[in-house]
């Protein structure tokens, strides 16, 4: 399960309307090769429910997630800071054993 906090919800709310996304829009979250952990977090809008995605609802928010992604990702809450030290979305991964300085990479 991949939960979400009060602060993302409404980013995502606020995000949907800023860029004309229906409510159809879900959220997929997945994870990809890269950054300087060797994992990164990639977070889109996608209307589509594809074949093997799982889907979970928090908040009202539709989450999709690849079974690959899925791996690495449950237990993780979604969560959005806009604080001094930065702005965005943060994910507070449980799986991670090591997480980069900006946030956006993790290893395992």
């Amino acid at each position: 399960m991949i939960k979400i906090t009060d602060k993302a919800r409404n980013k995502i709310s606020a995000l949907r309307e800023e860029e004309g996304h229906s409510n159809s829009h879900n959220v997929r979250v997945a994870v990809r090769g890269g950054g300087c952990s060797g994992l990164m977090y990639d977070l889109e809008f996608d209307s589509q429910i594809k074949d093997g995605d799982q889907v979970y609802e928090d908040q009202g928010v539709k989450i999709l997630v690849d079974k690959r992604s899925l791996l690495y990702l449950l237990g993780t809450t979604l969560d959005f800071t806009d604080g001094l030290n930065g702005k965005g979305f943060q994910f507070i991964n449980p799986n991670a054993s090591r997480t980069c300085g900006c946030g956006e990479s993790f290893s395992v």
